[in-house]
């Protein structure tokens, strides 16, 4: 075959066949295809599209690119849940135990942040001697003997994924709708999953800004997923403030165990067990809001967090002793100028304050400082007088005046009363 004739006809807006795909997607890998012929490819996808059979065809042959997953022999329901991604959202720190010690193994695949979305597996490597990169094998142990694992994507695991991953961060196509699904799709039909909830966040600091693109993505993972017999259902949450309190690293891990301890803030809770009750329906578990509940209020989920912690190498005492994790030396607080209510508490505005800090990356090969971060104090509809304290950064001594001018930003208080937003906006299952 001859990539120039498939980009021209996907350019063209025409469609390509099962096996042009399987071809394009295994010689990419290979190295046959060069990156510029592939770029070309993604660029033309994200004028034109897949329709629903060429989405599933390209999904799968990502997916076959190279090793999947076997865990047959892991005698319980395997579901996991992916996010799409915001400020402050480690939900996926506090859910993915909580869920296991409801009898559900949970083999969750995680990314790193970029950009002003932080990453599980950067929070996660907050914790002393902790480890994500685990190989197929130790992957599947620890899921066997422990019931979740949290660990990043394997060399060998989609390896089509990785590199077209790479190549859409650098040639303008990252927010192609069917890149993304079957970017996601790809590595989670990897897992050999029973189900799969997604969490797609919408609003001013996610992926998708409206309802409308939100949506359009749900339904397109939702229909990968039961193209290739997987169950999926989807969550659309709201994303146009932090979801919690702490944005950073290693103080999201102190927020996610306050969550598992019965003590987080209400909506990180409120998201966490709705996505818990989703993860056990598809699970077959009865009663799963009571379950759910169980779970957290006998300290159950807490203790598979340790047990977690301990089976990928790090130091469960952070649970008690929260001393252990990293945190940088100084603290600056953003103040109110006016009295009345927080109208607006701009997510995209707080997570750039906190890459500016050194909490993110511009660069996925940047490092990131697990010790800053920014705590939220004051979100849409509470009530401040002036001098109250909205935020507080915490900090490396040294200039952070572009931080502060990025966090300031993002509030806006009004003088009349504001409603605080709609957690869980909708619910889309097959």
């Amino acid at each position: 075959m001859n990539a120039v004739e498939l980009i021209e006809r996907k350019r063209d807006g025409q469609r390509l066949t099962d096996e042009e795909i399987r071809w394009l997607i295994q010689a990419y890998t290979d190295g046959t295809v060069t990156d510029y012929q592939m770029s070309a490819m993604a660029m033309a996808i994200f004028f034109n599209g897949l329709d629903p059979e060429e989405l599933s065809a390209w999904t799968g042959a990502m997916l076959n690119s190279g090793e999947v997953l076997d865990l047959s022999d892991v005698d319980k329901p395997k579901i996991d849940k992916h996010s799409t991604g915001g400020v402050g959202d480690k939900v996926s720190i506090p859910l993915a135990p909580l869920v296991a010690s409801c009898g559900v193994a949970v083999p969750m695949m995680s990314g790193r942040g970029l950009g002003h979305t932080g990453g599980t597996l950067d929070k996660l490597e907050s914790i002393p001697g902790f480890t994500a990169q685990l190989d197929p094998q130790t992957f599947h142990d620890i899921l066997g003997r422990v019931g979740v694992v949290m660990a990043g994507q394997s060399e060998t695991l989609v390896p089509a994924d990785r590199k077209l991953y790479a190549l859409r961060d650098a040639s303008g196509t990252v927010p192609s709708i069917p890149l993304i699904a079957s970017s996601i799709m790809s590595k989670k039909l990897a897992e050999d999953l029973d189900g799969l909830v997604l969490d797609v966040k919408v609003g001013e600091g996610a992926f998708m800004p409206d309802m409308e693109r939100a949506r359009q993505l749900a339904e397109t993972m939702i229909g990968i997923g039961k193209s290739h017999g997987l169950a999926v259902t989807a969550l659309i949450t709201d994303m146009s403030q932090p979801l919690g309190r702490m944005v950073g690293n290693a103080n999201e891990i102190a927020e996610s165990i306050d969550v598992l301890a019965g003590e987080g803030p209400e909506d990180l809770v409120e998201i966490t067990v709705g996505l818990a009750v989703e993860m056990l329906t598809l699970a077959g578990i009865d009663d799963p809001e009571q379950t759910v509940a169980r779970a957290l209020s006998s300290g159950a989920a807490l203790e598979k967090f340790e047990e977690m912690v301990e089976a990928q190498g790090g130091d469960p005492r952070v649970v008690s002793d929260r001393t252990l994790l990293p945190s940088a030396p100084e603290t600056t607080p953003i103040e109110a100028e006016s009295g009345g209510y927080v109208a607006e508490c701009d997510a995209r505005s707080i997570g750039l304050a906190a890459m500016r800090l050194g909490a993110g990356r511009e660069r996925k090969e940047d490092d990131i400082d697990p010790g800053v971060g920014i705590e939220v104090r004051k979100k849409i509809g509470d009530q401040v007088s002036p001098g109250d304290v909205l935020a507080v950064l915490r900090h490396r001594p040294g200039d952070i005046s572009e931080a502060m001018a990025r966090a300031s930003s993002a509030w806006v208080i009004s003088e009349q009363p504001t409603k605080r937003p709609q957690l869980i906006h909708e619910r889309i299952e097959a």
